[in-house]
Formats: C-alpha cells, sequence, structure tokens
C-alpha cells in the first residue's frame, strides 16, 4: 500500500519476470550528440583498429608529459607581485638552486667528526654540477690591516686546550653562529650552489645522489648524520613521488574497482567494457595534453580521477543499459545501440557540465589553475567521445552468445537484482514522504553550511612535499635550531645610474637589513651589510673603499647572492620556519609597513619584501578563497544550465540541494579534523561536484523516459531508481576504493585529496538517493496538484 494515498499500487516491472523490450527512440535533449556513438557501430573492427593506432599516437603523447617541480607554479600569474620574485630569481640565482644539508649529532664539534665533516665539503665542491659551498668552514678569522683574513679552521687542526679555544671562537663567531652552526653545537647547515641548468634539468637527480652517496661516505663512524633539503631537493622529491604515485596507486585502485566489478558482473568481457573506455579517455586526453605541451603540476595530476569519475559513471550506466538489453533479449548490436539512445543524453550532458565547471578557472590570476581549466575542458570533451564510441564497438566485439547469456542470467542475476531491490526499497520509502525529506534536507543543509563558512584557508609549502622523505624531515630541524629553512627577501633597487657603494646606497642597505634582523619571527638574516659590519667590528674601519676590497676577496658566486651583477640592485635575505600562510602573512605584512619609514625617506629607491614565502602568504588565503566562490557559482551555473538543457524549472531546483551536500558534508569533515580548505581540498570538492552532477543527470535524464502521462510521479521515480541506482553505487564504491589507495601516498596534499574525495563520492551516492528523490517528487507533486488523471499500469522500462 502506498503510505500517502491508501491505493494499491502496482507492482515494479523489475518484479516480474523480464519482458522483450521496444526499440529505445532518438530525442532531442542534447541535440542528437550521443548518436555519434552509433557511427562505429557500423564497422566495429575498422573502429577498433582506429582506436588502437589512436593509442599508440596517444602514448607518444603522454611520453611527452614533463612534470612541472617548482614550488613557485602554483602562484605563477602576470602580477607585479609575481614579476617581482621572478626578477629577485634571475638577479640573484640563489635560494631556488641551493641544496641545503643538515649534518646533526652529538660529537658533531669533536676533532675527528669535524675533519671528516671538513672533508665532506671539499669532495662536494668537487662533484660536477656544483658552483659553490657555504659552511661553518667558510668563516674567516678576525681582518687585521693589510692582510687576508686566514681561515677559522686551520689546515691542520690543533689539539687539547687549542682546539677547545677554537671551539669556542667558533660558537661565538658572527658570522656563522646561528646561521651555519647552532647555539649549541649539535648542528650543522652546509649550503651547496647547484648551476642552474642542472638543478633545472634531468642531471639534478645524479648530483643528488653524489651528494648523498658523499655524505655517507665521508662521515661512516663519525656518529653525525646527513639529510638534504633545498628547493632542488624538495623538488626532486615531487617529482618522484608524483611519477610513483601516478602509476602506483592509480593501478593499485583500477585493479581493486576491475575486482568490483567482476563480483557484480560475473563476467570478464562486462568488466572489460565498463573499465576500458575510461581508461583510455584517460589515455587520450593525457596524449593531447602531452602533443600541446601543456605539463604535470599539482592540478593536473588530479586530472586522471576526474576524468575517471565522470567517465566511469557514464561507462557504468552505458553498460548496466545494454546488459539490461541483452538479458530482455536484445541482440548486441540493439542492445548497445539502444543503450547509446537511452543513456548518450545524460553522457553528453554530464561531460558538458564539467566542461562548464571549469570555465570559470580561465579567469584565475594563477597560470596553473588557468592551465588546469583549460586542460579540463579539453580532457572532458575528449572523454565524452571516447566513451560514447569506444564502449559500443567493445559491446559488439566482445559479447559473445547472447542468447545463451540472457538465458543464464534470467534469475541468477543475485548481485545486480539485491542492489536493485535495495533500491527499490529505498525509492519507495522516501517518496512516500517527500515533504519530509525534503524538510530534513533543507535543514541538513543549512547546517552543514554554516560550518563550511567558516573554514579557514591553509596553506603550507611541506603540503607540496612529499613529508616521507628527507627534505622536510631536514627543513623541520632548521626551523627547530636555525630559525627557519624558508628564505624571505627584501629586494632594493637603486636608482638610475646609482652604485651598490653609494653612501646613500650603503645606508638604504643598513636601514633595511636592520629592519629585518628586528623583525620577530625572522632569523638568520644576510647581505652586503653583514660584511660591512663585521669589517667595521674587527678592523675598525668602515670605509668604502675596504668594503669593496673584502668583497673583492669573496668567490663570485657568494657576492652575487647579496649583490646583482650589473650592480643596480641588492637584496637582504632571511630565513623563516615553514608555518601556515594565515600566520606568515601578519609577519610579511608588518615587515612591509616597517620598511615605509625607509621608502618614505629615499624616494626613488625600490624596496619590496619578495621571496616565494612572502607570496604565498599574500596570496594562497585569497586564490583558494577564490576557488571556493567559483565551485559556489559554478553549482548555481551548472543547475540552470540543466534546468535549461531539461527545460525545467522543477529539475534546475532539484538539481541544487544533491549537488552542494557533498560539498557540504566534506567541508564540516575538515572541520572537525581541523585540516581547513587548501589546494588539494578544493580540487577534492571539485571532483566530487562532478560526482554528484553526473548521478544527478542520470537520474533525470532516466526520470524523464519513465515519467508516463497520467500515472503518479512516485511510480517514474521509483523506476528510474531502480533502473539507474545500481550502477550509481557500483561506480561510487569503485571510484571510493580506487581514491582511498592514495591514503598510502608521500604527498600530504594527494592524501587529502584521496580520501576526502572518497569520502565526498559517498556523501554524493547519499545525497543523490536520500535528497534528490524526494525533492524531485515534492516538486512534482506541487507542480501537478491540479492534474487529474488516472492511474493506469506501470509498462515496461525502456
Amino acid at each position: 500500500m502506498d503510505g500517502t494515498d491508501g491505493k494499491q499500487r502496482p507492482a515494479s516491472p523489475e518484479a516480474k519476470s523480464p519482458a522483450p523490450l521496444p526499440p529505445a527512440k532518438p530525442d532531442n535533449l542534447v541535440l542528437g550528440l550521443e548518436r555519434s556513438g552509433l557511427i562505429a557501430l557500423r564497422t566495429p573492427i575498422l573502429a577498433a583498429i582506429l582506436v588502437a593506432l589512436l593509442s599508440i599516437v596517444a602514448a607518444f603523447g603522454v611520453a611527452r608529459l614533463q612534470v612541472d617541480d617548482s614550488l613557485s607554479s602554483l602562484f605563477r600569474s602576470d602580477t607585479p607581485e609575481f614579476r617581482q620574485f621572478e626578477d629577485l630569481t634571475k638577479r640573484f640565482p640563489s635560494h631556488e638552486f641551493d641544496v641545503l644539508m643538515v649534518v646533526e649529532g652529538d660529537r658533531l664539534l669533536q676533532r675527528g667528526p669535524i675533519d671528516q665533516l671538513r672533508d665532506l665539503v671539499t669532495d662536494v665542491q668537487l662533484i660536477e654540477g656544483t658552483r659553490g659551498i657555504l659552511s661553518l668552514f667558510s668563516a674567516r678569522e678576525a681582518p687585521e690591516e693589510g692582510k687576508l683574513p686566514g681561515p677559522l679552521f686551520p689546515a691542520d687542526l690543533p689539539e687539547g686546550e687549542d682546539y677547545d679555544a677554537l671551539i669556542k671562537r667558533v660558537l661565538a663567531n658572527d658570522i656563522i653562529k646561528g646561521k651555519f652552526i647552532s647555539d649549541d653545537g649539535k648542528l650543522a647547515l652546509i649550503v651547496i650552489a647547484i648551476d642552474p641548468a642542472v638543478a633545472n634539468g634531468e642531471r639534478i637527480a645524479e648530483v643528488v645522489k653524489q651528494i648523498r652517496e658523499t655524505a655517507a661516505q665521508d662521515l661512516e663512524g663519525s656518529g653525525l648524520r646527513a639529510e638534504l633539503s633545498g628547493v632542488p631537493v624538495m623538488r626532486l622529491e615531487i617529482r618522484t613521488a608524483v611519477e610513483r604515485d601516478q602509476l602506483l596507486y592509480n593501478g593499485i585502485g583500477f585493479l581493486a574497482g576491475c575486482l568490483i566489478a567482476i563480483i557484480f558482473f560475473r563476467r570478464l568481457s562486462f568488466m572489460v567494457i565498463a573499465a576500458a573506455p575510461p581508461l583510455l579517455a584517460i589515455l587520450f586526453a593525457q596524449g593531447v595534453l602531452g602533443w600541446m605541451g601543456f605539463t604535470l603540476n599539482t592540478f593536473l595530476n588530479v586530472m586522471t580521477p576526474l576524468i575517471m569519475v565522470i567517465s566511469f559513471s557514464d561507462s557504468m550506466q552505458l553498460t548496466f543499459a545494454a546488459r539490461d538489453r541483452l538479458i530482455r533479449g536484445d541482440n548486441k548490436y540493439q542492445a548497445f545501440k539502444n543503450a547509446i539512445l537511452i543513456v548518450g543524453p545524460a553522457c553528453v550532458l554530464t561531460h558538458a557540465t564539467a566542461a562548464l565547471s571549469f570555465v570559470a578557472l580561465l579567469f584565475s590570476s594563477s597560470d596553473m589553475i588557468r592551465h588546469f581549466g583549460e586542460g579540463g575542458i579539453i580532457a572532458t570533451v575528449i572523454a565524452l567521445f571516447t566513451v560514447i564510441t569506444v564502449l559500443p564497438v567493445l559491446g559488439v566485439l566482445l559479447v559473445r552468445k547472447e542468447t545463451a547469456f540472457a538465458a543464464n542470467m534470467k534469475g541468477s542475476d543475485t548481485a545486480v537484482d539485491a542492489l536493485r531491490a535495495f533500491c527499490g526499497w529505498i525509492a519507495h520509502r522516501v517518496v512516500a514522504r517527500p515533504g519530509v525529506y525534503s524538510a530534513i534536507a533543507v535543514l541538513a543543509v543549512l547546517g552543514l553550511a554554516s560550518i563550511y563558512v567558516g573554514l579557514e584557508t591553509r596553506y603550507r609549502l611541506a603540503d607540496q612535499v612529499p613529508d616521507k622523505r628527507q627534505a622536510v624531515a631536514a627543513s623541520q630541524r632548521l626551523d627547530a635550531k636555525l630559525t627557519g629553512s624558508n628564505p624571505i627577501n627584501v629586494l632594493i633597487e637603486l636608482p638610475k645610474g646609482v652604485s651598490a657603494y653609494d653612501p646613500q646606497a650603503l645606508k638604504v642597505l643598513a636601514d633595511v637589513h636592520a629592519a629585518v634582523e628586528h623583525q620577530k619571527g625572522v632569523g638568520n638574516v644576510w647581505s652586503v651589510e653583514t660584511l660591512r659590519r663585521w669589517i667595521a667590528e674587527k678592523l675598525g674601519r668602515s670605509d668604502i673603499e675596504t668594503l669593496q676590497r673584502y668583497i673583492g676577496y669573496l668567490p663570485p658566486h657568494l657576492v652575487h647572492r647579496f649583490l646583482a651583477k650589473d650592480g643596480d640592485a641588492v637584496v637582504v635575505s632571511g630565513y623563516i620556519p615553514d608555518e601556515d600562510a594565515n600566520e606568515l602573512l601578519p609577519l610579511v605584512n608588518q615587515l612591509d609597513a616597517t620598511l615605509n619609514t625607509v621608502r618614505e625617506a629615499n624616494p626613488g629607491y625600490t624596496v619590496a619584501v619578495t621571496g616565494l614565502s612572502a607570496v604565498a602568504a599574500r596570496n594562497s588565503a585569497l586564490m583558494i578563497q577564490r576557488l571556493n566562490t567559483a565551485l559556489t557559482i559554478e553549482i548555481v551555473f551548472v543547475a540552470a544550465f540543466i534546468g535549461l538543457a531539461f527545460r525545467s524549472f522543477v529539475v534546475m531546483l532539484s538539481a541544487i540541494l544533491p549537488a552542494i551536500i557533498p560539498i557540504l558534508a566534506s567541508g564540516v569533515l575538515l572541520w572537525l579534523v581541523g585540516s581547513g580548505l587548501q589546494f588539494a581540498s578544493i580540487v577534492a570538492l571539485t571532483v566530487s561536484f562532478g560526482l554528484g552532477l553526473s548521478a544527478t543527470i542520470h537520474f533525470l535524464n532516466r526520470l524523464r523516459r519513465e515519467d508516463r502521462p497520467g500515472q503518479p510521479p512516485e511510480l517514474a521515480v521509483e523506476r528510474a531508481t531502480v533502473l539507474v541506482g545500481p550502477a550509481l553505487i557500483l561506480t561510487t564504491v569503485v571510484l571510493a576504493c580506487g581514491l582511498a589507495v592514495t591514503v598510502f601516498s608521500d604527498l600530504p596534499s594527494l592524501r587529502l585529496f584521496g580520501w576526502l574525495s572518497a569520502f565526498a563520492m559517498i556523501a554524493a551516492l547519499v545525497a543523490d538517493l536520500f535528497v534528490l528523490r524526494p525533492i524531485i517528487m515534492f516538486l512534482l507533486r506541487l507542480t501537478r496538484r491540479n492534474t487529474v488523471g488516472a492511474e493506469t499500469k506501470a509498462e515496461p522500462a525502456q
């Protein structure tokens, strides 16, 4: 009995013995674009050969894909701030190309270990690809008039009390204390300058390997341990992790999904039919992106699961539809043709909405995000035509003895029948009280939204770097012992024609240096002013000629860290810990405000706080907020697009809540675990939005076909749920398993993306089953309340 009207309801057609179905009728929901999938059915063998050839071409395109491992790529944009950062990197190619070796041990300053450490510094300088080294052994004794200062560490180390006196001088040396040696004398920093051409090329992997091997060999038996960090090492670890994760975790996740699909389909052929088109879609999309010169980065790395989500959902719906037709008596050609005509319009619409969701990204200030938007549009178009073209071809080539298959499946399709029974059970209950369920959904959305809007944005440099490798661990040691590992710079551009040795220029440099070293949170401050102070203190000389002479004693790679080659700019460099951007932003703003005094007193001089840490602190929160806003706008815009496509205001309204519930629920989960909104979070929510839209569109498309004139809408809702629900559930389980394995990745951002996407997909499934059905039911009843029609017996579903 119907719990709402008390009348006997017709039995669902799925409860009866399957009966032959009439041929599906084409419609113009998407202007017939789905019928492009029928072209290959006319010559399936020729189409298969063409697909094989295109796969080979695509594979060469994939081989052309390079990994963009630059830590600054995310913030690259045509803005004054980023152009200033790029200018700094070009004029002072130091921090971006420095390998930081952190050597630590209780016996660090004992005579034997310090001798081994000096041998290590000497040997590393001989590795091809290094330009120079800065370490505690770079320090010099106090200068004497007319003499070149000797090294702090003599060639032959003294013994006994003389050695103890040497160590006291080392720990008190103004040049290296707190910079290259920790206050407790248990940690030393060695800065290895790498040739920019090597750091940006493939040879960096070999250079880093040689440095590690040299450190292990020279420090053997010393009790000291060495770890590497710095931008080149971080980039190398990112590249290695991305390549490894993409192959390993995507492979493991996909195999788990295939196993689940085989269990339900009970035929290897149907697993291949369902799984191969999404894989080919990924291959073709990445191949085209490779030929077009795209590079893999933080965002494009998740293009694979994004394509998989949308394509696999469509592929499963097509496979289930064709399988149902085969069981009902269609031959394989008829079955896959009818599947394209029935499900194809929804496939076109899901990919169209996915492509539209990328359009907002094209207006981002970040080059990386814009490229992600461009790549997403290209990939979704390729994925659409791959799925609707390849799947029917595979179907007619792989399905054999369809009559025998239909006979075997009748009455023994246990797993799929169980899913259908479950979907029918849910549908029967949610449509019985649509108003109650709709009201609960609205209240849930309001509650979830109140928490979501309070989410804070989060960004740390370490989130981009594998946290199970050396780089992050070494950086954490520097944060703890030497005030930080991330550089922050103040670029001073001199007026035209003014030399860096001009008295006013030196005064500006001194004022800026003082401001930076007095800024709370900044340590290890270096500039030409550091040398000038040392000469003044030790030699009692502050004239410009003496400063120039001592700078001339220094190696060029060291001089050009602080003084531009053409002499028109100088830089003051300090270090800060790797903290959340929200915590660094006040520091950056306070330092910038302090420097206003210098700017006002010295017109014509450009004084700018820059560096990757400063750029990230200023821009990360704004970029994440804009992405979040863009996602919110997309939901409304795409819902309107869906309503326009279906030519129904009811459809537009019904699509909104199921689309935003997974996003809000995921946001609440982020709030509960204290994670906040990160770049990986926003991308994960975009993926879940794609899956939620796909499920919504497939259901609405089937509902449109099942809705019969004169019948109560609940019958159409139940029929559509039973027909699309099993594929939706199976798709969600497969994709959630595929993404969940990424929790074992070395990349924190990928781990976050994986578990959050898996949760969001499950939330999307719940929203589709328990929110979309009652809302559409409620709205349909509301719009038809004045329509009186007799209830008739349900016709067989197509």
